[in-house]
């Protein structure tokens, strides 16, 4: 007798509910998965909740279910963004949230429902994972299992890229994470070329008070919107989105890390490290409620790690330095504060003046995540 293998599109908050819940068994089952880092369940909540979460202004979502044998055995939602397809004019669907049991015909069945949701659309490609944009977690890990993810970026079992490429998918783009820890100290050339730097462009390095964080959330998407323009898969962020991404920060920023970089008086780079919160979420198993919040706060002391996920220069700044003398701040003030380290992610595979100025620092690559794409 065959299994039995159905897939449902998830429509009811019981379905959701086993939606969001799934990845406790993959992870926390059979074999406890010490490196994966349970998401929060009010944030998951929030993620799927249309009348809260902003992106579904400019995006549809259709998650769905693998039942095996009357077990849920996986999951995949497939998601077309609006604004992805008219910024980047590229006629695709997203597949995101993905997970599943090491079961090829599981996994087979999800992708045909995602890749069907997609194709009614009207669209004839699919990428991902995309949880659930390129401005969001993106990206299969591929190595380092035995790793942590810091904050933000996500952690799969070993055969997730087996599994997705045997659906039919092949590489679109790699994603690079790069660590530079307290053993690696800043060279006497990059000193002396930041404060080149700032000699000979007026430039000036400030840190943010938070008391006018409100006022400046506008002067960090200002810069961001211009310094990514061109890069692989951004999608600008409207005034909206990124007020609302800039005031959850708020709480959770080391204040003296988050810098705005100054030609004259004019704001043209900017960076907002990201504690890494993941040392502690990796034992809440999820929850938040009662005394999570606290715990999450109280244990920000704690936390020896940041991610340098937002660090942008505008145009007429580029190729100056700045973003040397931005990182260079980073890691001083950081070390001033207890900081071990920083990861720097993630970065394009082919943005080799990056790659080549963390190369020159000494800066490790430890770290990959991987892009699928198919025609469909």
């Amino acid at each position: 007798m065959s299994d039995e293998i159905k897939i449902v599109p998830v429509l009811t908050k019981k379905e959701l509910k086993l939606f969001i819940r799934f990845p406790w068994k993959v992870y926390r089952g059979e074999k406890k998965y010490e490196n994966w880092v349970p998401p929060l369940l009010v944030d998951q909540n929030d993620q799927f909740n249309r009348k809260k979460n902003l992106f579904f202004k400019h995006a549809e979502l259709q998650p769905f279910l693998a039942y095996k044998n009357g077990v849920v055995s996986g999951r995949i939602a497939a998601i077309i963004d609006f604004n992805y397809v008219d910024y980047q004019k590229d006629e695709s669907g997203f597949f995101g949230y993905f997970e599943s049991f090491d079961d090829e015909a599981v996994a087979r069945a999800l992708f045909k429902a995602a890749e069907k949701w997609v194709l009614e659309k009207g669209y004839k490609r699919i990428i991902g994972p995309m949880n659930p944009s390129t401005g969001n977690s993106i990206g299969t890990l591929i190595d380092s299992y035995d790793t942590p993810p810091i904050i933000e970026m996500g952690y799969n079992r070993e055969y997730y890229p087996s599994l997705i490429e045997k659906c039919g998918y092949g590489k679109s783009k790699d994603l690079l994470c790069y660590v530079m820890d307290e053993s690696l100290k800043l060279s006497d050339k990059m000193l002396r070329v930041a404060e080149l730097v700032k000699k000979r462009h007026n430039i000036s390095i400030r840190s943010v008070k938070i008391k006018d964080w409100d006022t400046i959330i506008p002067i960090f998407r200002n810069i961001y919107n211009e310094a990514w323009a061109d890069n692989w898969g951004f999608v600008p962020w409207d005034e909206e989105e990124f007020e609302h991404l800039a005031k959850d920060l708020k709480m959770y920023v080391f204040p003296e890390l988050v810098l705005i970089a100054y030609m004259g008086d004019e704001p043209v780079g900017f960076t907002i490290p990201i504690p890494d919160f993941n040392q502690i979420l990796v034992k809440m198993n999820g929850r938040l409620f009662p005394t999570g919040l606290i715990r999450l706060l109280s244990g920000k002391k704690k936390i020896d790690m940041i991610r340098v996920a937002m660090l942008g220069v505008k145009k007429k700044a580029h190729n100056k330095g700045i973003d040397a003398a931005l990182v260079k701040e980073i890691y001083e003030r950081g070390e001033k504060i207890g900081m071990k380290g920083s990861e720097l992610s993630w970065i394009l595979e082919d943005n080799m003046p990056l790659i080549n100025l963390l190369d020159s620092w000494g800066a490790t690559q430890y770290r990959k995540y991987r892009i699928y794409e198919k025609s469909i």
